[in-house]
């Protein structure tokens, strides 16, 4: 298994391009199911994930050409001759999930092994069974297996009880084949939302009110090829500003949307980094003044994300003052506390909250990434702790972060992977 071996660094300085959004990718090449034609998709990200999913689209039935180096994927499935996502591939990647609705809607039926709970906490598949129910499937479980069938898929009306982002994608792609309208209330508002009908709509699709809480979709007979360039990478933008605010550094990062991660900005302010939007891109400076404490909450878009918790929680270790952080969106989401704790943080966790104390000098220890965002906090506190910080497990990392130690490298930091 390979592993990081992180040596503090000094401040990191220069400039990052941010990658695609894995988060807005996966469930693209999900859609291109629904397309007779083919699909072009561009800036994706060179991810373990992707790849899973390319292999998921193949075993389906999708003709896939991949071509990381220039950032492409072309998808074109003229037969589906496979309506079943095996539990080999679910497991590797809850994401898998999302070919369910795309399957529904361009054969009438679906089945995909259960993805079970993930490191975080629970994910249950309930909501979007809730939403396929609505628009007239029947659904069976068994086995480890769920399916869906229906003879026809009609509109109908579907309030989630959480705003998942899974169930609105995979309701949304169930829907625009269906018959007649579709309304999605309490949906998800996270930019890959948006993105994902934008990409729908430019294959003919009829999806109105994404990005807000109601969701409008009008059934269509058909769906046809397109070309779209997913995102950037929100949270991957976010890890790379507090990457230059706990090292106390200055990083340009291009190819950024500052809206998408408007929490992240305000909250690195309150901390006293300086951030400045240009055409350039975003310049982040954390070595100004002394940074001081922040409280956050975890909440659904447009709060601040879970997904960028575990990293503003490692700069919080090296603030002046305490600090409290409450998670409200994963039971689960705090694995990462004790791994920093053996680098000295002294963090102590209370129900849903976090009290970190602050002023803390970490020291390197052997830790592990406990999950994908939680090893990304790992390599933050890496780059400021004495001596040499060991993370394993870095399978996690590779998941969702593109040419990951490469990028770090280029700052200054002083990372390396080595194959044990």
């Amino acid at each position: 298994m390979a592993k990081y071996i992180v040596q503090k660094s000094g401040p990191l300085h220069g400039e990052v391009e941010i990658s695609g959004s894995k988060n807005a990718v996966l469930p693209i090449m999900a859609a291109a199911l629904l397309a007779e034609g083919e699909c072009e998709i561009l800036e994706v990200p060179a991810l373990r994930d992707v790849d899973v999913m390319c292999k998921l689209l193949s075993c389906i039935g999708s003709e896939v050409k991949e071509d990381y180096e220039n950032g492409r994927i072309v998808i074109r499935t003229d037969q589906i001759i496979e309506e079943q996502a095996p539990y080999e591939l679910v497991k590797r990647m809850r994401a898998s999930i999302l070919v369910m609705g795309p399957l529904l809607a361009r054969t009438k039926k679906a089945k995909i092994a259960l993805p079970g709970g993930c490191a975080i906490g629970a994910r249950p598949i309930d909501l979007h069974l809730k939403g396929f129910q609505a628009l007239g499937a029947e659904i069976e479980q068994g086995h480890g297996y769920v399916e869906a069938r229906a003879d026809k898929l009609k509109g109908g009306k579907v309030y989630l009880d959480f705003p998942s982002v899974g169930a609105t994608e995979n309701i949304m792609m169930a829907a625009a084949l269906a018959e007649g309208n579709t309304i999605i209330e309490n949906a998800a508002e996270e930019p890959e939302i948006v993105d994902l009908a934008n990409f729908m709509n430019k294959m003919g699709a009829k999806v109105k009110g994404a990005g807000t809480d109601t969701i409008r979709i009008e059934g269509v007979s058909s769906l046809h090829g397109t070309r779209h360039t997913v995102i950037p990478d929100r949270i991957e933008t976010g890890t790379f500003m507090v990457a230059a605010a706990i090292t106390r550094g200055n990083v340009l990062l291009k190819n950024v949307v500052p809206d998408h991660v408007k929490p992240v900005i305000a909250k690195l302010i309150e901390c006293g980094v300086s951030i400045e939007d240009s055409d350039e891109g975003i310049r982040v400076r954390g070595d100004l003044q002394p940074l001081i404490s922040a409280d956050i909450k975890t909440m659904p878009y447009p709060g601040f994300p879970t997904d960028m918790q575990p990293q503003f929680m490692a700069l919080l270790t090296t603030v002046n003052g305490p600090s409290v952080v409450v998670e409200t969106v994963f039971e689960n989401r705090y694995m990462h506390v004790g791994e920093l704790n053996r680098m000295g943080a002294e963090i102590k966790i209370e129900g849903r909250s976090s009290i970190i104390p602050g002023d803390r000098t970490l020291q390197g220890a052997q830790v592990i990434c406990t999950d994908l965002r939680a090893g990304a906090a790992m390599v933050l506190a890496g780059l400021m702790a004495e001596g040499t910080t060991e993370i394993s497990e870095i399978y996690h990392l590779e998941r969702g972060y593109a040419s990951f130690a490469h990028k770090f490298r280029t700052l200054g930091a002083n990372l390396m992977k080595e194959e044990d």
